[in-house]
């Protein structure tokens, strides 16, 4: 069992035979979950496959996504 070491910034180096077996790339983005009953931290590996889409029936423009980034600015300072 590969085994990595906690630096002082609380980051740690996956080992290659894991990520290997896990298909984990650079970049990838990780959950990290803590079972209370085992004691045991948990990496769960990204899903793979196509990203959802939604389509608006409409074109957007630069206008709707600043109005959107404002907005959900304002609802995440409240």
């Amino acid at each position: 069992m590969p085994t990595t070491k906690v630096t002082r910034n609380y980051q740690v180096t996956i080992p290659v035979e894991v990520r290997n077996r896990a298909a984990i790339s650079e970049g990838d983005v990780l959950i990290v979950e803590y079972d209370e009953v085992s004691g045991a931290v948990r990496l769960l590996p990204p899903k793979k496959g196509p990203r959802k889409v939604a389509r608006l029936g409409r074109k957007i423009g630069l206008r709707d996504i600043e109005d959107a980034i404002a907005a959900g600015m304002r609802e995440s300072l409240r």
